[in-house]
């Protein structure tokens, strides 16, 4: 039920139950279990736009965090027997087990083509084995759902307290792996992080602590890093930004670190440089989003997924614009001018190029590798 009356019969999955969210679309062609637990969709009911969901079924490894943080899904067919030897999993019965609720047999083309022209509805999903539905309630549900504008809700998301990171990326043959060695220490600020983004810094050479997203620049600072991550999350980043924003920038003049952010972090870096962020119509969520990168003039293949955006048109002097939206337009990337600051909106650890943006972590390590050269032993 849309908060506009428009309202979708289908076939339910999953957990039952009722869950009152905003709507997004996402196009990717696979990673649908990778998506329902990215932090980043708190909030949000995610409507697949392809058609083949629930195909390769689950398994623990693709989990980008412990449970799904996606309200719901919508899908045009519903799930089928899995094929995939991977799978340990139907996905009906994984998002049953984790209290998520699907949705098939939903034109989920007239769905698209909705949220593309008035923007993320407001919504009620409802799951009930009897069939029987209170339209009236669902609507008004819908219509009182305050929206993700002023919501902070990395605090939901993010860890109860740091934990150190040495898992590595999943290799043939033998899957994950963990980083064994010294490396480069980096305090990553969880706003919501997932799991590939960690381990994407340790493959890159990072010795890598994850802390809560209140944690302030003095227990930072504690912990002498070499680097500070700010990792991508859910929410309005202005009111994450309440927080996040003083930290970051008593960090940048305490400290001459190399600063790297993903996604939120890259909107939390923004604010903190005094540029500002805006609400998208409908946003950013696929896999196949050409990026332009400014500084090598090359265009990656990117995986995307946000409904905010930074307004270049505020970024300050002696902030840059690295990386745009080849779609749109939009800002996807900024940098300080004089200092190893930077951040991109795409997810580099997402593998949609599949490679195409992993330098983007090697930079983050040469910027350290760079700052240890320069300190006089």
């Amino acid at each position: 039920m849309l908060a506009d009356g428009q309202f979708f019969f289908g076939h339910g999955f999953g957990a039952e139950g009722l869950a009152v969210a905003e709507l997004c679309f996402n196009t990717a062609m696979s990673g649908y279990q990778e998506i329902m637990t990215d932090p980043s969709y708190a909030g949000q009911i995610v409507t697949f736009t392809f058609p083949h969901i629930g195909n390769v079924g689950v398994n623990p490894e693709d989990d980008e965090t412990a449970d799904p943080v996606a309200a719901g899904m919508v899908v045009r067919w519903n799930p089928t027997e899995p094929s995939n030897w991977r799978s340990t999993e139907r996905l009906d019965a994984w998002l049953s087990r984790r209290g998520r609720i699907g949705i098939g047999g939903v034109d989920t083309r007239r769905l698209t083509r909705a949220i593309r022209h008035q923007g993320a509805p407001h919504v009620a999903l409802q799951h009930s084995r009897d069939g029987v539905f209170d339209l009236e309630a669902l609507h008004k549900a819908a219509k009182a759902f305050p929206g993700l504008e002023g919501a902070d809700l990395a605090k939901d998301v993010t860890c109860a307290q740091s934990y150190r990171w040495d898992e590595m990326r999943w290799a043939w043959p033998e899957g994950y792996s963990r980083r064994e060695g010294p490396g480069h220490k980096v305090v990553a600020i969880d706003y919501g992080a997932k799991r590939n983004i960690l381990r994407c810094l340790a493959s890159a050479g990072c010795e890598v602590t994850v802390m809560p997203a209140t944690t302030t620049a003095d227990e930072i600072l504690a912990l002498n890093p070499e680097g500070l991550f700010l990792s991508n999350g859910p929410g309005d980043p202005a009111a994450t930004g309440e927080y996040a924003v003083p930290m970051i920038r008593e960090i940048l003049d305490r400290t001459d670190i190399p600063v790297f952010g993903i996604c939120l972090g890259h909107q939390m870096l923004a604010l903190a440089l005094g540029a500002r962020t805006l609400k998208m119509n409908h946003g950013h969520h696929g896999a196949n989003h050409p990026v332009k990168d400014h500084t090598t003039g090359k265009v990656e293949i990117t995986s995307m997924n946000h409904g905010f955006a930074v307004d270049s048109q505020t970024l300050p002097e002696g902030v840059v614009e690295t990386h745009v939206s080849l779609f749109d337009g939009s800002n996807c990337g900024i940098a300080m001018r004089d200092r190893p600051v930077f951040s991109v909106q795409h997810h580099p650890e997402a593998s949609p190029g599949p490679q195409d943006s992993f330098y983007l972590f090697e930079r983050f390590v040469d910027a350290m590798r760079a700052r240890a050269d320069s300190v006089p032993a």
